[in-house]
């Protein structure tokens, strides 16, 4: 999906839709249910908060969306598609090409430079050369850091780091962002300034899902889901 095509508004599409999404982990002879029963629908274009305090399922909850976990029963699908059955080729695929993770940690590569940070998703998925830097550099001008470019991590402040992320996360043109405790390593002028980012870019049409554990961070999208005891509260 290319950014000239991308809905400026709320769509019809669902992204997301969990069906009775359960995760069990067997520890020795005992069982932990970790997700009892998921079912949500999120749209093309929404932007939306997932919070929870520790130990209340949100992170196996966005190990799910994001494909790197399955359901133990349930149904999830992604953009249509029902990934709860495929296999670790495939998943790999529609992780690499349809969700654009952004995490706590900013995850870069410190020897590259942001340009290269960015592109390496493309590499990944055997866009040539000359495509990925133009697909980078536009990335890092959505973000405002068109003139760090050929900077390395090292060279760059925590804030600006984490927008870096987010480009490498936009410049597949993913169904979704799905954001983990983005703010977590920021200091407040940083937070304020990556959520007022993702403002910009929900307000340009691009789905989020954000997962936090914090109410002033969970405020700034338009919905918020609270999950407790691997439960959504109705």
């Amino acid at each position: 999906m290319s950014a000239d095509v991308v809905s400026r508004t709320v769509g019809t599409r669902t992204i997301i839709e969990l069906d009775g999404v359960r995760k069990t982990y067997a520890t020795g002879t005992i069982a932990v249910e970790a997700l009892r029963g998921i079912d949500a629908t999120i749209t093309e274009g929404e932007y939306v908060a997932i919070i929870g305090p520790s130990g209340s399922g949100k992170s196996t909850l966005m190990h799910i969306l994001g494909c790197l976990d399955v359901p133990t029963e349930g149904r999830y699908e992604l953009a249509g598609r029902d990934v709860s059955d495929l296999e670790e080729t495939e998943l790999a695929h529609i992780r690499n090409a349809e969700i654009g993770f952004v995490f706590q940690q900013f995850n870069l590569l410190p020897d590259l430079t942001a340009l290269r940070n960015v592109a390496l998703p493309l590499v990944y998925a055997g866009v040539g050369p000359h495509e990925r830097e133009q697909r980078a550099r536009r990335a890092l001008e959505r973000v405002g850091l068109a003139d760090r470019a050929d900077h390395r991590p090292g060279e760059l402040s925590g804030g600006q780091q984490q927008r870096v992320a987010v480009a490498r996360a936009l410049v597949t043109e993913p169904a979704m962002i799905l954001a983990d405790e983005p703010t977590g390593n920021l200091d407040s002028v940083s937070s304020a300034d990556v959520l007022a980012l993702f403002r910009e870019l929900h307000d340009s049409g691009r789905t989020i899902v954000l997962i936090t554990h914090e109410n002033d961070v969970a405020a700034q999208a338009d919905r918020v889901l609270r999950i407790h005891d691997g439960e959504l509260a109705s």
